[in-house]
């Protein structure tokens, strides 16, 4: 199967998945909501990891790259990404999260690596925020660079910064172990920090008033978005190059855009159609080989 039409679905599980998510978050706390979802998503990564025969022993030399990759990846996203974006307005978060790209590329030259850039990624990445921008503008979203919402915005682009990261050197796991055995061991680090961290709240939840929605968006997004969805997003890392595939990233508001016209009755402008084909042309260009492009980075 084609990488580019995996990370495609990949990008569709997660636009989708942030409304979906605030149902959830209207019966649990934020981070018990997470604790939750991560258990779901651990229980479905071990399934599918067992059904797949695709493991072997960890190394004792790899257990700091696991836990690297973990904690200031994975980890600093989902909780940073979790306190940012009930501070900070809408808008100002589909920018923020936009930025994926620009942060890969930003690793990348500062660790140094081997990956590269040609001048058609740079002009897709450029061409990629600019899409999300007209996205915004195009829709009824504020942004606002208050000094309330300041926090929110320093604590998203920190959220960023550590799925940059995560994107980038889950690669280091995945030429040792299967896609499937690596999300399987970052998810159960996660896992067990949530837990930690939520224990507080666990406690304090009352489980029996939990909602049946509430439990069926923690599945959801246990499930699809973060197990099912970072099975394929690594795959997909380690075929296109980080650089290439976090540009993916950014249809994930494209589709939720569509999927919030098509089913909630939410409004598409021009704008926001002008952005959409920006973002999908930015892609489009990536994948044409030019054998005059120089590598720039």
């Amino acid at each position: 199967m084609r990488p580019e039409l995996v990370l495609l679905a990949v990008a569709f599980l997660w636009g989708i998945n942030p409304p979906i998510m605030k149902v959830g978050l209207i019966s649990l706390p934020p981070l018990s909501y997470n604790a939750v979802r991560m258990m779901i998503a651990l229980v479905c990564a071990i399934v599918v990891l067992l059904i797949s025969k695709q493991y072997r022993p960890v190394e004792k030399r790899d257990i700091f790259k696991i836990l690297k990759v973990s904690i200031f990846g994975f980890f600093v996203f989902q909780f940073f990404f979790t306190l940012g974006i009930q501070r900070t307005s809408a808008g100002n978060a589909s920018l923020i999260l936009g930025m994926l790209p620009v942060w890969v590329a930003i690793l990348n030259r500062v660790f140094k690596l081997e990956e590269v850039l040609s001048k058609s990624v740079i002009i897709g990445i450029g061409m990629s925020f600019a899409g999300i921008l007209l996205i915004v503008l195009g829709s009824d979203r504020e942004m606002s660079f208050s000094s309330e919402h300041m926090m929110g915005v320093l604590l998203l682009s920190a959220a960023q910064i550590g799925y940059a990261y995560y994107t980038i050197f889950s690669k280091e796991l995945t030429d040792h172990y299967s896609y499937y055995q690596t999300t399987t061991l970052i998810v159960l680090v996660n896992m067990i920090l949530f837990a930690l961290i939520a224990m507080p709240e666990l406690i304090e939840v009352d489980w029996r008033k939990t909602s049946e929605g509430a439990w069926l968006s923690a599945a959801y997004s246990g499930i699809f978005a973060m197990c099912i969805g970072n099975f394929l997003w690594i795959w997909g890392v380690s075929l296109l190059g980080s650089a290439t595939a976090s540009l993916y990233n950014n249809l994930s508001p494209v589709f939720a855009i569509v999927v919030g016209y098509l089913l909630l009755d939410e409004p598409f402008g021009l704008l926001q159609l002008v952005g959409a084909a920006i973002v999908f042309w930015g892609l489009c260009l990536t994948r044409k080989p030019n054998k005059n492009s120089k590598e720039i980075l």
